[in-house]
């Protein structure tokens, strides 16, 4: 076991070379008093958010916060101007912190790269530390890699290198190898306060800043936390207040309407909202999941057109562009498809046309998961948004109403058996992969993470609970669903997935309309944990 020499610190993973580096015990140390600080607040916001799906299991409704009108309804205040590096993110580019990636991302032309700790890395001790140091190594542009064949890969010389931008956990995990006085540390600060103590100063030096991407926020209190961590982790390295920005995902219905408040309460590191959208898709079925008017058709057809989709994107970026910051468009799934000229032609055309309509809505950037689609979107965006950004589009004609948040009708929308083996397909796939260590997964023609693993299992669970119907009138029974688990299942090579039985019995166990874990990422960790510290599953 590595020895943390830090009091109270124990490191339960191994250690390896530089790791060993990135696992100070200055870097421990740090990590240590954010965790002691701000955990008991973390888990009190965790339980919040319980309390609050019971009352709307027990039929509270959902609107504005009456206790915050004031801030949404003061039309002075401003969030801070944008950071250098930040005023122009017509393109961003997405992906996990391995080493190819990181060059790759930086390299891609995309005006900045998130790169993420969070639902497109599985949470290995490898992949969180060795991430840890490309990070480093990519902040100090040293970084480079070659594959087991000899190809090297070095960041481009012209400048032209996108800023880095880096996403933590979710505050509803923890990390398993790291005990902080017995019990597990928080994910999100372990993984913020060792890229910060490691690289705020150099960032700067390189001519932007420690900036992140702040996932699965529920309420403008979580909000707050982060805000009260930024100070801390300034104040303790001695770095100024604001040099950190954050850029906050809306990725649960319940954030959507608390949009405002959140920026309110980030103003001075605020970076904007962006439209996490395949997470917010998944957040609405998971609040509502008791609920059978709430029931989504195939997830192909839940679009952006969908008016409760539409509705929480026109509400987002009249929102920041009111309070002068980035309104940041969702991510393009689709990935370019080898060996098929005219299924790759339509891949793309569908990109196109969906950064077509964010620009046009007034959004300032875009998300896209593959290098080869950054061209499109970058040609959308110089086409139709000049400056470098859109602040100036107000959107003074929407009003949306927690009505429209909800109406989750989809026109034309229909449950299919192709759509129950889809969800269960992706389902088992991603799950097989990210106990195996991979986050990032191309599946069916499409780039699949966690949140779109999620949406998968939400709805089998809605589809099972609620007895729902396919368009031919199969009902999908607990054992209707079974059976295509096993089909599907049967479909793979076991050698291809090593894990498949693992991910067959977790997919399973939310199939049969009765348990339901909150995420799909805490369901499955401490296998990941017995996998690298035990016996391989």
């Amino acid at each position: 076991m590595f020895q943390s020499k830090v009091p109270g610190v124990q490191i339960l993973g191994k250690v390896f070379g530089q790791q060993s580096e990135i696992l100070s015990p200055e870097a421990l140390s740090f990590v240590a008093k954010l965790h002691r600080l701000f955990n008991p607040t973390r888990k009190q916001l965790l339980q919040a958010r319980e309390e609050r799906y019971r009352a709307i299991q027990a039929g509270a409704s959902l609107d504005f916060l009456p206790e915050t009108e004031h801030i949404r309804n003061d039309l002075t205040w401003r969030a801070a101007r944008p950071a250098p590096g930040l005023i122009d993110r017509r393109v961003e580019i997405t992906g996990p912190v391995d080493r190819k990636m990181v060059i790759n991302a930086l390299n891609s032309g995309a005006r900045t790269f998130m790169a993420d700790f969070e639902d497109s890395s599985s949470p290995t001790w490898f992949n969180l530390i060795d991430g840890q140091i490309n990070m480093r190594d990519a902040v100090r542009r040293t970084i480079t890699f070659a594959n087991a064949q000899g190809k090297e890969y070095k960041l481009r010389q012209d400048g032209k290198l996108a800023t880095l931008l880096v996403r933590p956990r979710g505050w509803h995990m923890e990390e398993g190898h790291v005990l902080v006085d017995g019990e597990r540390c928080s994910a999100s600060i372990f993984d913020f306060g060792l890229y910060f103590f490691h690289n705020a100063r150099a960032t700067v030096a390189a001519g932007f800043g420690p900036y992140f991407y702040l996932p699965k926020m529920e309420s403008y209190l979580e909000a707050r936390l982060w805000n009260d961590i930024f100070n801390v982790a300034q104040d303790e390295l001695d770095i100024p207040r604001g040099t950190i920005r954050g850029t906050v995902l809306i990725e649960t219905i319940l954030a959507a309407f608390q949009m405002d408040e959140i920026i309110y309460e980030l103003r001075d590191h605020s970076s904007g909202l962006n439209c996490g959208r395949w997470d917010y898709i998944f957040s609405v079925i998971k609040k509502f999941r008791h609920d059978p008017r709430f029931i989504l058709p195939d997830r192909s057809a839940v679009t952006m057109s969908s008016h409760f989709m539409d509705s929480y994107v026109r509400l987002l970026i009249k929102t920041c562009h009111l309070r002068g910051v980035h309104a940041m468009g969702g991510m393009a799934a689709q990935i370019p498809i080898k060996n098929d000229a005219k299924a790759n032609q339509a891949a793309m055309d569908k990109v196109r046309a969906d950064k077509r309509r964010e620009v046009l809505a007034g959004h300032d950037g875009t998300w896209v998961a593959h290098p080869a689609l950054v061209t499109i979107a970058l040609e959308e965006f110089d086409k139709n948004m000049p400056s470098a950004n859109q602040f100036h589009v107000r959107r003074e004609d929407v009003v949306v109403k927690a009505a429209d948040l909800l109406n989750t009708n989809v026109a034309g929308g229909k449950i299919t058996e192709a759509g129950v083996r889809d969800n269960i397909s992706v389902g088992l796939i991603y799950m097989a992969n990210w106990l195996n260590g991979s986050g990032c997964v191309p599946i069916h023609n499409l780039m699949e993470d966690a949140a779109t693993a999620e949406i998968s299992r939400s709805q089998l669970y809605q589809w099972v609970r609620h007895a729902a119907r396919t368009a031919d009138g199969t009902v999908i029974t607990p054992e209707f669903a079974a059976r295509i688990l096993k089909e599907e299942a049967d479909k793979l090579d076991r050698k291809s997935y090593p894990t498949l039985d693992l991910a067959v019995k977790y997919m399973g166990s939310q199939m049969t309309g009765d348990r339901y874990d909150d995420f799909l990422t805490t369901l499955c960790y401490d296998s990941i944990i017995k996998t690298e510290n035990g016996p391989k599953l």
